[in-house]
């Protein structure tokens, strides 16, 4: 299996990676060929914290859902491991770190949760039980994974593999017409978020083949987005990824290859999404990199 790129080359989403890794073990592992299109890869962090020294991670998230077990929010006020499935979210997300803790969580592709669910749309914006996902329990989960260990690297791998196998059970029960169409949702999803040339929803349907009404129902039930608001999203985590190391750019530019109008538009719609010009955001990271 070929492995996920690491958070040191593809941090996109993480807002200022750079002190994510300062405090925290962050690590992606590849997965199986029968999960292919369906799921991305599994993401695992572990972080030991020192009283008092709460880190808060921010996130501009991908157009995909994750199933996570671990450690909750520290805001909870929580500290037994739980089994959640977190919908894709639109809007900027947070979480709380505190004292020690670990999660393993699984990243969906575009649409590849649809392999699972009738329609992720109903998943958006919403946390919720495992248990929601047919084929999945959230306490065979949990007393798998094993009981917190005082070495979450050493665990990790179990943890990971537990995982693996718990969606490849789910997934070989699932509706095979169900998975077939998750899986073209996320072979069409992966050209928004690779090809350049792909700035609208005509543009997508040209470069897939597919019309572009057939898209968005497609979308709709498998992603829970539509796939205009994935293509910006792509330009959007990109453009934030094109300072993670605090360098200095011409947004100009960042615009042009991104597909944009005008630096404008894309000022308009970072803002939007980050609650802050691409600059301050640059500014930020260059300050806490310093």
């Amino acid at each position: 299996m070929t492995g996920p790129a690491p958070v040191a080359r593809d941090s996109r989403g993480i807002l200022d990676p750079w002190l994510l890794q300062q405090r925290v073990a962050f690590t992606r592992h590849a997965v199986p060929p029968a999960l292919a299109g369906v799921v991305d890869f599994v993401w695992a962090v572990r972080w030991s914290l020192p009283p008092g020294g709460n880190h808060r991670q921010e996130v501009l998230p991908h157009p995909s859902a994750n199933l996570s077990v671990g450690t909750p929010d520290a805001r909870t006020g929580r500290t037994a491991p739980e089994a959640l499935l977190n919908g894709v979210y639109l809007d900027l997300v947070d979480r709380e770190l505190a004292g020690t803790g670990w999660t393993v969580a699984a990243k969906s592709t575009v649409g590849g949760f649809g392999a699972f669910v009738d329609d992720v749309s109903t998943l958006r914006d919403r946390v919720v039980e495992v248990d929601t996902v047919p084929g999945l329990g959230a306490s065979t989960l949990l007393a798998a994974m094993g009981p917190d260990s005082d070495d979450a690297a050493a665990a990790e791998p179990a943890r990971v593999a537990v995982l693996l196998a718990a969606l490849e059970g789910a997934l070989a029960r699932a509706d095979p017409d169900r998975v077939e169409q998750a899986r073209e949702v996320a072979a069409v999803a992966r050209l928004a978020e690779t090809d350049r040339e792909v700035r609208r929803l005509d543009d997508l349907a040209a470069r897939s083949g597919v019309g572009p009404r057939s898209l968005q129902r497609s979308f709709a039930r498998c992603a829970g987005v539509s796939p205009t608001w994935v293509i910006r999203r792509y330009r959007l985590l990109e453009a934030a990824e094109a300072v993670r190391d605090g360098a200095r750019v011409s947004w100009t530019e960042v615009a042009g290859a991104l597909g944009y109008a005008d630096q404008a538009h894309l000022v308009r719609d970072f803002r939007a999404a980050l609650g802050r010009t691409p600059e301050a955001y640059a500014r930020s990271v260059r300050r806490d990199r310093a």
